[in-house]
């Protein structure tokens, strides 16, 4: 493949219900920086979504020089949060913390977690899951 056809990464994009309510999430709990916020509509963007009459409103966010977008829809899609880390196609999103129990104990009460605290796995790395207001996981690593 020729260097002009070969990706590199830009962005990993989260669909949200509220961006409101997820920016406040993503930035006042987990600390991400607010990069740029803005409004995409268009018979070029529908098009380029394959969801007719489609427009968004998206925040991008700097979660150490890797760039996080929440994206809002209108018309919104089905809803299929909440689903299992193991469900064919879950998705999350990583990050790392150099605490992992500071972290644990800053949450906030409301925010659900898949365990009581972190966990030490066998290959020792010490993880502990959390989910954002529409349910997506985010995996947080000590390290």
């Amino acid at each position: 493949m020729s260097d002009d056809a070969t990706p590199s990464a830009h962005h990993f994009g989260i669909t949200v219900s509220d961006l409101d309510e997820a920016l406040a999430f993503y930035r006042d709990v987990l600390g991400l920086d607010v990069l740029a916020e803005f409004e995409v509509s268009g018979e070029a963007f529908a098009e380029g979504v394959a969801v007719e009459g489609a427009s968004a409103d998206f925040a991008h966010l700097d979660a150490d020089g890797a760039r996080v977008e929440l994206v809002s829809y209108d018309p919104a899609g089905d809803d299929v949060r909440g689903g299992a880390v193991n469900d064919t196609g879950a998705t999350h999103l990583g990050l790392s913390v150099p605490d992992l129990d500071a972290f644990h104990e800053s949450l906030p009460d409301d925010v659900e977690t898949l365990a009581d605290g972190p966990r030490t796995t066998a290959s020792g790395t010490t993880i502990l899951f959390v989910r954002d207001p529409d349910g997506n996981l985010i995996e947080v690593l000590e390290g």
